[in-house]
């Protein structure tokens, strides 16, 4: 019995994809971020631009 509680204990596999999910989820929430404060001048930017090219 000892040796099952001491192995659950040493075993890091599942904490290592917890880690990575919440990076992810970190990475698409600035990403969400940035196109929702920045969408209005992106959007103007190719408008000047297809603007621009249709002269």
């Amino acid at each position: 019995m000892k040796n099952l509680f001491t192995k659950m204990i040493r075993e890091e596999e599942g904490q290592g994809l917890v880690e990575y999910g919440l990076i992810i989820a970190g990475i698409a929430l600035a990403a969400i971020a940035a196109i929702w404060l920045l969408g209005p001048q992106i959007s103007q930017f190719f408008t000047d631009i297809g603007t621009q090219l249709a002269l």
